[in-house]
């Protein structure tokens, strides 16, 4: 299976790694079938997202895939983040082995997770975000 240089850049060097202290929302999403579980952290500032770190129990596509997310995010209104899907992240990554193409999904769907938490959160509505799935994977 071959891994472009940007994905091994990113899974050896992954940006963004961590915890956050008082995050504005987290949004965690899990894929029981491979056990890949994904947890992304965004701060929040007028409608702008100034930070986003995640935490990734996962293959190594699944850390770049979160790594590349958590970098793409940050500086975006809310409204751009959303347009961030699992396609854009793998051709950021210049493309992920079809058999890894799953774990893009769920960078996207990590980070959608945590903009509902912070909609939730704060009582607002994001147009176009839809509430995260209940894990269907798991049935």
């Amino acid at each position: 299976m071959e891994y472009s240089e940007k994905v091994m850049e990113h899974f050896m060097n992954p940006r963004n790694v961590g915890e956050m202290e008082n995050p504005s929302g987290v949004g965690t999403v899990g894929n029981a079938s491979c056990g890949d579980i994904m947890r992304v952290f965004l701060k929040i500032e007028n409608e702008i997202i100034v930070d986003a770190t995640f935490k990734t129990f996962g293959c190594g596509a699944a850390v770049a895939t979160s790594s590349m997310a958590t970098e793409m995010v940050k500086g975006k209104t809310i409204q751009e983040a959303l347009t961030i899907t699992n396609k854009s992240v793998m051709e950021a990554l210049d493309g992920l082995p079809a058999v890894k193409a799953h774990c893009s999904t769920l960078a996207e769907e990590a980070l959608h997770a945590a903009l509902w938490d912070y909609a939730q959160k704060n009582s607002i509505e994001i147009p176009g975000l839809e509430p995260p799935k209940e894990d269907e994977h798991t049935h």
